[in-house]
Order: C-alpha cells, then structure tokens, then sequence
C-alpha cells in the first residue's frame, strides 16, 4: 500500500456507471470501457492518475455490462504481487443483503470488507469515465493538513453553467471549508475570489477511512436517501462542518502546458463525448496525450505501425491534424480532424473528416464521413455517406444528436 509519510491509502475506483446518456455507445459495455482517444479506455484516465499518485493498491467496483471493462483491466493493470499491490475488479456482490447497488455510497457500503482487509487510514474515491490528469497525493496532503474527514475536488466553472453540476459553495472567511453542497442550483452565490465562477464536483473525494466508513453506514439506514456519494455523503460531512474543498487549479502536474493546465471533461453525452476527442488533435492540444512526464497507461495488442499508401493524383492515402493508432491503413483516402482507433481501414477515394472511428473500423471505396462516431467492427459498403445527409442516417437506424453528430452502433450491418 503506497504511504505518504505514514499515511496509508486505499483508492476506490467507482466504475458501475450505467450511462444511458452515451447510448448506443454503451449498449454492449460499462461506460467507463468505452474506448476513448484511439487507444485507450475511458477508465485507464482515472487509475493512470491514482498509480502516478504513487497509490498501487486499487479496487474498481463494477456493475453493469462489466465483462469489456473486467477483461481490459485483467489484461492491462497488472502489478506487482510481489510488492502486494494490485488493481482488483470487484462486481456487485450482494453481500449485504439480496440487491444490486442503488447507489455509488451503496456500492461502498457493500464493500466495506475491502476497507476492513487493508485497513488504511485514507481512503481515494474517483470516478471512472473523466478525461484529465490529476496528482491525488497533492489533494491527500491538504486533506491531512486540514483535518478533514472529508475533501471534496472541484473545478473552477463560470457562473453561467453552475446548474450543470453539483456545486460547492464555500465559507467566504474560509474558502477551503465548504457551506453547501448544491445540486445543479440556477442563482447560486459566486467564489469569494471570483465572482464570476463557481466551484464544480468533479465526483473525486479522499476520505479518512473511519469517517468514511462510519458516513455509508449511517447512509444505509436513512429513510429517503439515494445512496449517491454526491448527493447524500458529503452533504451529511457538510451538516457536520467537516467537508473541505480542494481546488482543482492547484494541483500541479508534472510537463503539464499552460493550455492544458486542470483540463477536466466530463464525457457523459456524445457531445462533450466527441468534444472532448476534438481537444486531442488540435495542433496545440487541450489536453495532450504526449505528455511523459505523466504517462496514460493502456494496452492496445499487437499491432503493426500505421500505413498510409497510394501516392498518385487524387488517390493520396494521408492524415492531417489527426490522430492515427497502430494497425491502421489509410489506403489512397484522406482523414482529416479525426481520431482513428486501431486496425481501421479506410479505402481510396473516401473521405474521413471531424470523426471518430473505433477498432476495426472499415470504410470502403469512395465514402464520405463526416462529424460521425462509429463504433468497433463496423464496415462501410462502398459509396455510403455518413454525417451528410441527417434525414438519410435516420432512416439507416443511425443515432444523429440535436448537434448533428451521427453515432453508429458496435457491429452494425449497413446496406450498401
């Protein structure tokens, strides 16, 4: 178990999200291993950021559709048994009475053995489906200097879109100590040193592990709670002015870029889903993927380098402002502003633009696809269009959001 100074650190990663709102990207798996930036999953973020913290002891409750997400974990996050550390997944195990998980503090609750059998004296819980980096250890050390049972990390977000999210509102002779948990509120109060801003839950707390234990308990027994982490804990730690904000602007990371600096996307729907891809490939990334000094970790196979052949008149196999994973084949076509997972294959005379293509991916001759997302195992006939013609995909049974982006499901079969 990783120990800064003396303390001892669990990390729970909450990964039994359901998310309904990525359909039909989670049709066939948990949403935290919807793939994500061409080779990653969207939970390798979440236990990239607790392992660089230097926290090597790590359990992911799941639940729902988990067998994708239990086979990329088992395959990619091995550690050292020699050491004692690891990353277990851990499903719905009705351990404490006939029911599933009614909640992310339930799932805790549940899971009390793990805490019992490490015994540590904080506790790091995370989300599983946010796209950032963040060094957990910097917020551990204002949870132990603050003496807080429990410390909550926001993001700084305009006042404007404050009934987005679950908002902290904080004391103003004591900003680091909050004074509401706020779901989603329309007039809330701004920070004392911005006005203009309010603190967003980024669904990330540190714990210490007997007030964290002593909270789910008494959460199990409340009459009317839902059982949620946000909702119903740290309002509870609130009441008991012993919650603590930590702002996510001073957590330092290592090569980080002044662009990129506290980068936090909440990819929940397809749109902040395929935004939050477009912040990959632009020349200056928004968030970048090539920082080393804070590596994303992930396994992808055996794959081959990337080929891009044909060279002659209009039939030129290039990528521009993209992002191009190993295996794939750009065979006389163009992709421009997109990001391809690996082995996808686009054929001569197609065009790839503004889209995102997951694993094995096949588009034939002469395509045009544009602000699409497409998922893995699909193949394109020859001559289709994708993301032109809105009224065309609806009928082919595509998904098109009120923002014109057009999803096609894992293995759909398209008629040429």
């Amino acid at each position: 178990m990783a120990q800064r100074g003396r303390q001892k650190v669990l990390a729970i990663v909450l990964a039994g999200g359901e998310g309904k709102r990525l359909m039909p990207l989670t049709a066939d798996r948990a949403k935290p291993a919807v793939p994500f930036g061409g080779i990653y999953r969207l939970i390798d973020f979440a236990l990239s950021n607790i392992v660089n913290s230097g926290y090597l002891k790590i359990v992911v409750l799941t639940q729902y559709k988990s067998h994708s997400l239990d086979a990329h974990i088992t395959k990619t996050w091995r550690m050292s048994t020699l050491l004692g550390n690891y990353v277990a997944s851990v499903p719905a195990q009705q351990r404490v009475g006939k029911h599933w998980y009614s909640g992310s503090a339930d799932a805790i609750y549940q899971s009390l053995n793990l805490i019992h059998d490490e015994r540590p004296d904080i506790v790091v819980v995370v989300g599983a489906d946010h796209v950032y980096r963040m060094d957990f250890a910097q917020m551990v050390q204002q949870h132990t200097e603050t003496g807080a049972a429990c410390t909550v990390a926001a993001i700084r977000q305009p006042i404007s879109l404050a009934d987005q999210f679950g908002v902290i509102d904080v004391n103003e002779d004591d900003p680091r100590r909050i004074r509401e948990f706020l779901e989603k509120p329309e007039h809330p109060r701004g920070l004392p040193d911005s006005p203009e801003e309010v603190f967003a839950s980024m669904g990330n707390y540190v714990f210490t592990a007997d007030a964290l234990e002593e909270a789910v308990r008494a959460d199990a027994e409340r009459e009317g709670s839902k059982h949620d982490m946000g909702g119903d804990i740290v309002p509870a730690f609130v009441d008991q002015g012993d919650a603590w904000v930590y702002d996510f602007k001073d957590n330092d990371i290592p090569g980080a870029s002044e662009r990129d600096h506290a980068y936090w996307r909440d990819v929940g729907t397809i749109e902040s889903y395929y935004d939050a891809h477009m912040d990959l490939i632009s020349i200056h990334p928004v968030f970048n993927l090539y920082n080393e000094a804070w590596p994303i970790y992930t396994n992808y196979g055996p794959h081959p380098p990337a080929k891009f052949v044909h060279g002659s008149g209009d039939r030129i196999g290039h990528a521009v402002n993209s992002a191009v994973s190993p295996g794939c084949v750009i065979s006389g076509s163009t992709v421009s502003d997109s990001v391809l997972s690996p082995r996808v294959k686009v054929h001569s005379f197609s065009h790839v633009t503004h889209s995102v293509l997951m694993d094995r991916v096949e588009i034939g001759r002469s395509c045009q696809i544009h602000r699409a997302i497409i998922d893995k195992g699909v193949f394109v006939p020859a001559g289709v269009h994708i993301g032109v013609d809105r009224e065309e995909d609806l009928a082919r049974g595509f998904t098109v959001t009120d923002s014109g982006i057009t999803v096609v499901g894992k293995g759909t079969v398209i008629e040429g």
